[in-house]
């Protein structure tokens, strides 16, 4: 994650590009919308309470019920009474207790008039709840009610959940034709090509025409189909057994192959392999001098020759020295020459047929090393580079300077060569093993996990 991290920060011209193009798409006929939805837990809230509400009025019927002063008045008449007149005297006091039925449906209407109107009173039960035997007048009822009044409305857990469902609004678009056809054309813009570009967004359609996508999601699907273009083609720079194991590097002028030689040595002699590098360009100012600087870093010796002298020659001499001081690796660097130029071409060739004068096998792998700033004009120099020194793999150099990343994911696409490696700048550990998921998330401008 430390190199993504490295990546994505150094890819900002091409991430920022497709994101801010990605946004703008979106933006142009999308919706904004909320990102979470809390209608039905409102809902059921809301009803719990009022189902809850409808049965207190039995409830308070039900305690209220046996509260007639009955039990009051019963003590009274069993007190034994000492002469006939008192008897008559309490007789004469019976009317105030005397409409026993009365309280059952005169206090009735007070408990109702407070709580939803109901059907007639059923008797009460004959088996009261447990707190049926702490009957008091009628001040405790109306307490009870004024203390499950405010339930129903459940204000804390209302607010509660509209808090929870207060989320950002997301922008979302439904994915159409139209939209298809913007995002083609951005990823044209970042020098995807329109073969691979078409490939990628009809895969990104598939199955999802009509879905409203956000940003974030396109991005995902995006990296995605990138990835999976990608994914054959990640492959590390194969080692074999046959010593030394001669790697052509080659290339067009200034796409970086000297600082590739370099970063590339130091990797394997971290990883325990004898290297030995070969000055080839014999013919660029300076350009011994910066391979002995690079190979003084990597730790790892330089081979060279005067300048102007024959680069065939010299590396037919670099791969007998390797033989002799028992080299796992012989790196030979070739001076830089332009696709188009028949003559320098045919150098290069030249070069082939003697390293293979020396070992049939050899050159057991050629790197082309690819400007990423060159865009599209990499297609043309992988297709004649290969003509002429059977590439068998790419490094991408370059990667943090350029706005149009996407041209790598044309080369997989259409030539599948293995890509080893990708560089994002000068330092010696700037250079790192292809990840398709890795590259497709910082080319988009994706966070990993």
């Amino acid at each position: 994650m430390a190199f993504f991290k490295k990546l994505k920060d150094r890819m900002f011209r091409s991430s920022s590009k497709i994101d801010e193009g990605l946004e703008a798409i979106v933006e142009e006929g999308g919706v904004e919308e909320s990102g979470v939805e809390v209608a039905a837990p409102v809902d059921d809230v809301m009803e719990q309470p009022a189902g809850a509400a409808a049965e207190l009025p039995q409830a308070v019927e039900t305690d209220h019920a046996p509260l007639p002063p009955e039990p009051a008045s019963a003590p009274r008449d069993a007190r034994p009474a000492p002469s006939p007149a008192p008897a008559r005297d309490e007789a004469a006091r019976a009317p105030m207790p005397q409409p026993t039925p009365d309280p059952m449906s005169e206090p009735a209407p007070e408990p109702q008039s407070k709580t939803e109107p109901k059907a007639a009173p059923e008797p009460a039960p004959e088996t009261p709840p447990p707190a049926a035997p702490l009957p008091m007048t009628p001040a405790p009822v109306a307490a009870t009610l004024d203390d499950t009044t405010p339930k129903p409305a459940k204000p804390g857990l209302f607010g509660r959940l509209i808090g929870r469902g207060g989320a950002a609004p997301v922008v979302r678009r439904v994915l159409d034709d139209d939209m298809l056809e913007q995002l083609e054309e951005l990823l044209i813009s970042a020098d995807m090509g329109v073969d691979t570009a078409l490939r990628v967004t009809a895969n990104m359609a598939e199955g999802r025409l009509g879905r409203k996508l956000s940003v974030q999601e396109i991005k995902e699907l995006m990296s995605q189909e990138i990835a999976r273009i990608m994914e054959p083609v990640a492959k590390p720079l194969p080692l074999y057994p046959r010593t030394p194991q001669v790697v052509l590097v080659v290339g067009v002028n200034g796409s970086g192959k000297t600082t590739t030689i370099g970063k590339l040595a130091s990797q394997f002699r971290a990883a325990g392999k004898k290297v030995v590098i070969a000055a080839g360009d014999t013919f660029r100012a300076a350009a011994v001098e910066q391979l002995q600087v690079w190979g003084e870093r990597a730790g790892v010796p330089v081979l060279t020759a005067p300048e102007g002298s024959d680069p065939a020659s010299l590396a037919f001499d670099a791969m007998t020295q390797a033989q002799a001081d028992g080299a796992d690796l012989l790196l030979i660097d070739t001076a830089g020459r332009l696709q188009n130029r028949g003559d320098l071409m045919e150098e290069l060739a030249k070069i082939v047929r003697v390293i293979r004068k020396k070992d049939p096998t050899a050159p057991h792998n050629t790197l082309l090393v690819l400007d990423a700033t060159t865009g599209q004009n990499a297609l043309n120099q992988v297709k004649v580079f290969r003509d002429i020194s059977d590439v068998s793999g790419l490094v991408m150099t370059k990667l943090d300077g350029t706005a149009k990343g996407g041209v790598l994911v044309a080369l997989a696409d259409r030539f599948g060569l293995p890509i080893h490696a990708i560089g994002v700048g000068e330092q010696i550990d700037d250079l790192s093993p292809f990840d398709p998921e890795e590259f497709a998330a910082a080319l988009v401008g994706l966070d990993l996990a």
